[in-house]
């Protein structure tokens, strides 16, 4: 800024038709009078309605926030950043006291001389590479959960050996692993064994969901589920029946999204046939129509996937299939014991 090489006894002062102001000692050219009326006509929500209508959010019937500054808050003609406890009446007063610029250039940025700069706004952090938890050395808190869940040990043994199932050394959660056609994991979810805590390893590629494939690698059927625990179900389900349940792939979608099966379906092209088997609630019927219809607009897929059959468990057996085979543990538990009574 240019410096005033005149002198007086006041803090402000005229000096010609400008306004020089004293700032630690020193004096430092400024505008005019006129200017620094102009500048403090504007109220901050006027201004931020006329210049910067991206920044206001609506936070209550009289009251805006800003969206870089959720805790600044607009009301009354009046504002106050709560998290730093200043506040104002006027825009000059928030582009010095937030913006951080200085009183010259906040005025002449009101009065139109040049735009105020623009918002400072957090860097988004880069993402975290995938890295799976480190694995627990005895995972006896992980079995004692699945299998209270209904999971067949045959079952949990053979994920355990694939590499796809582990207990995190840290808290002691299901660790469900998600690998790709070269065996090299790209997903993890962790499930509580404790509580209902679930979660998504960060970095995850959510097309390559955890899975239990068939024995016979071109094996033509898949059998789809929203989650790890429901899929297990599907073939504990299978093998408590006495049937095999390595006659099928089955995979977990984490939801209801179809990325995960268009994926599986590209890398195993010989699968033709479909079983949708999501929960049996309004989410789950959606997501089954929504399944099928990614197979349908799909060129290739269409051509080849010859059955879609939507098979959620049956109604007023449980939501979904890990409740549907509690039931039927339970009932077979019941039955074994009348028949031990007699």
């Amino acid at each position: 800024m240019k410096r005033c090489d005149y002198g007086g006894g006041g803090s402000i002062f005229g000096c010609s038709r400008r306004l020089c102001f004293r700032i630690g000692g020193d004096f430092i050219a400024g505008v005019s009078k006129e200017q620094i009326e102009k500048a403090k006509e504007w109220d901050l929500l006027s201004y931020l309605e006329t210049y910067e209508p991206h920044e206001l959010k609506r936070c209550g019937p009289h009251e805006y926030c800003t969206r870089t500054h959720d805790s600044l808050k607009i009301s009354n003609g009046k504002w106050c950043w709560n998290s730093r406890g200043i506040g104002g009446r006027t825009a000059l007063d928030y582009l010095i006291k937030v913006r951080g610029m200085d009183f010259v250039g906040a005025v002449e940025a009101l009065c139109g001389y040049r735009a105020p700069p623009p918002q400072e706004r957090p860097k988004p952090k880069p993402p975290k590479p995938f890295q799976l938890p480190e694995a627990s050395r005895f995972p006896a808190a992980m079995l004692s959960y699945l299998q209270k869940r209904g999971i067949h040990p045959e079952l949990l043994q053979a994920c355990i050996q694939a590499g796809t199932l582990y207990e995190s050394r840290k808290y002691q959660n299901c660790v469900f692993v998600g690998k790709d056609p070269t065996g090299r994991a790209q997903f993890a979810c962790l499930r509580g064994t404790r509580d209902n805590f679930r979660v998504d390893v960060e970095g995850s590629d959510k097309r390559y969901n955890f899975s239990l494939l068939a024995a016979d690698p071109e094996c033509p059927r898949l059998a789809v589920a929203e989650s790890p625990i429901d899929v297990l179900s599907l073939a504990s389900l299978v093998k408590l029946s006495g049937g095999e349940w390595r006659d099928s792939h089955y995979l977990s979608l984490g939801g209801t999204a179809p990325r995960a099966m268009i994926q599986f379906l590209r890398d195993h092209p010989h699968v033709t046939q479909v079983s949708l088997c999501l929960d049996n609630d309004k989410a789950g019927l959606v997501g089954m129509e929504r399944l099928e219809q990614a197979i349908q607009e799909d060129p290739d897929l269409s051509q080849r996937v010859k059955l879609v059959h939507h098979n959620p468990p049956p109604t007023g057996h449980g939501k979904d299939y890990n409740e549907f085979l509690c039931q039927v543990k339970t009932e077979w538990q019941k039955q074994y014991q009348r028949e031990g009574d007699r």
